[in-house]
């Protein structure tokens, strides 16, 4: 008996994306597509006799839902900002029937594309405090925009069953029951959600929120103002998960010291523009762990679809329990 579908991911051809695609927007003669990025969607450049544009292929797990979504609050997102000061975001680009996206088909189901205007701008790493100041604010900005938006449409919340619960049976699943790790895993996941409730129980503030702030998606300046895009996780959750994933940014450098220089002018940033509370601050290194519980989590979902598993064995799995045990919530 033959198994359905034939891959787990593929990788479209470009020349079928362009076939497929170039007749439904008016953005110019193609000129080019080029498979530009692999992440958790797969990213192509497109030139046209206009201009770049960036095409996204969502992977198919991400449902027509799941981008009428997005696309409903990146329109709602562009009225709302349109005479902020410090932010802006990245804009999909209509296609002439008046739709955001095309279904197409692939290997292994349907997969949802939109395009997307190309960002143009400097990346800035956030490696000084006046840049941390001025992405503080539009941190800030966001999130005030974010509570005038309403989307009507059906969507999963950032709470603590998305980012532990779910994680942990993930894990658990993977790594196998009876594995010497298991026990502490669930004594941790717990642990740090009682923790979690504890906090929270404090008003923290909860809202809209863009879902992965982590610097990547955040960090292109014109001028003054910051450019955010890539809202495929944005759902209401705690802003101190929001900003927990800025704290904790890949590309940050320096020793401790400068890091809490940095994140005290982001907060200063902030603050200037909307409201933060000592308690929201407080919470910001839970949420940076379980950021971390819901990242390795995120690590196993990709492993039998497009990681493998070669570099996902004992080794990380020590990693992930190391820095666990080392926040002291389990003693």
């Amino acid at each position: 008996m033959s198994i359905q579908p034939t891959a787990l991911r593929s990788v479209l051809n470009p020349r079928y994306l362009e076939s497929a695609l170039s007749n439904q927007y008016d953005i110019g003669t193609w000129e080019e597509c080029l498979f530009w990025l692999r992440g958790l969607n797969d990213t192509y450049r497109v030139r046209t006799s206009s201009g770049m544009y960036i095409l996204r292929i969502y992977r198919t797990e991400i449902t027509e839902e799941d981008v009428q979504y997005e696309l409903s609050l990146l329109s709602q997102l562009k009225n709302v900002l349109g005479s902020a000061e410090h932010t802006d975001i990245g804009e999909y680009i209509q296609k002439r029937d008046d739709t955001g996206y095309t279904v197409l088909e692939a290997a292994e189901g349907k997969r949802v594309a939109v395009m997307f205007r190309y960002i143009e701008g400097t990346e800035n790493n956030l490696e000084d405090e006046e840049s941390c100041y001025a992405f503080g604010q539009s941190a800030a900005e966001l999130h005030k925009a974010m509570d005038q938006v309403n989307v009507e449409l059906p969507r999963y919340e950032l709470d603590l069953k998305f980012l532990i619960d779910e994680p942990l049976e993930r894990i658990i699943r993977y790594i196998g029951e009876n594995h010497e790790a298991a026990a502490f895993l669930h004594t941790f996941a717990t642990a740090l959600k009682e923790r979690i409730f504890a906090t929270s129980s404090q008003d923290l503030d909860f809202g809209l929120c863009h879902g992965d702030m982590h610097g990547n998606n955040n960090a292109f300046q014109q001028e003054y103002s910051f450019i955010h895009y890539d809202f495929e996780w944005a759902a209401k959750s705690w802003r101190a998960y929001d900003l927990a994933q800025v704290k904790i940014r890949k590309r940050q450098s320096g020793d401790s010291g400068q890091k809490q220089r940095l994140w005290d002018a982001l907060m200063k940033g902030y603050r200037s523009v909307r409201k933060f509370t000592d308690a929201d601050e407080q919470a910001v290194d839970l949420f940076i762990i379980a950021r971390r519980f819901w990242v390795m989590g995120l690590d196993v979902a990709f492993i039998e679809s497009d990681m493998g598993a070669l570099d996902y064995g004992e080794d990380w799995l020590n990693d992930f329990l190391e820095e666990f045990r080392d926040t002291g919530i389990v003693s």
